[in-house]
């Protein structure tokens, strides 16, 4: 035998997930978990925004797409924890009362279509966002 008979051909190295192409289960997965780790706002002060940006900050260097869906949902939960702010604030005459459920549940809505869509792979762009991290 020779030494090309003799020696095991060797495998291909892996593909790593390209932009353009479609994401693979993983970066679908980690991209659902980026949106949905921000309704833990809802229990935790600040966890709408802190579970997206840990997310987003451990994945982003390895799957493209988290990249990209972390930063989507990280700017929007900074827009929206804007928006509690400013209908905080608003409070005082009376309208805020109506803002704070109407935020509230527009954050909820939203970050569920967008982990829905993640998930399915689609790169979402939620509306009215202030893209603050690019």
């Amino acid at each position: 035998m020779s030494d090309e008979q003799a020696a095991a051909p060797t495998p291909p190295p892996p593909v790593p997930p390209s932009d353009s192409g479609s994401p693979t289960a993983e970066e679908r997965q980690w991209a659902l978990f980026a949106h949905l780790s921000a309704l833990s706002g809802f229990l935790i002060p600040f966890g709408n925004i802190l579970g997206p940006l840990v997310i987003w900050l451990i994945k982003k260097d390895q799957l493209a797409f988290v990249n990209d869906q972390g930063k989507e949902a990280l700017n929007f939960q900074i827009t929206v924890m804007i928006a509690v702010l400013v209908s905080a604030g608003l409070t005082v005459i009376l309208i805020g009362f109506l803002l704070l459920p109407i935020v509230g549940i527009g954050a909820l809505v939203l970050t569920i279509m967008a982990a829905v869509k993640a998930n399915g792979g689609e790169r979402y762009r939620y509306p009215f966002t202030l893209r603050l991290v690019s």
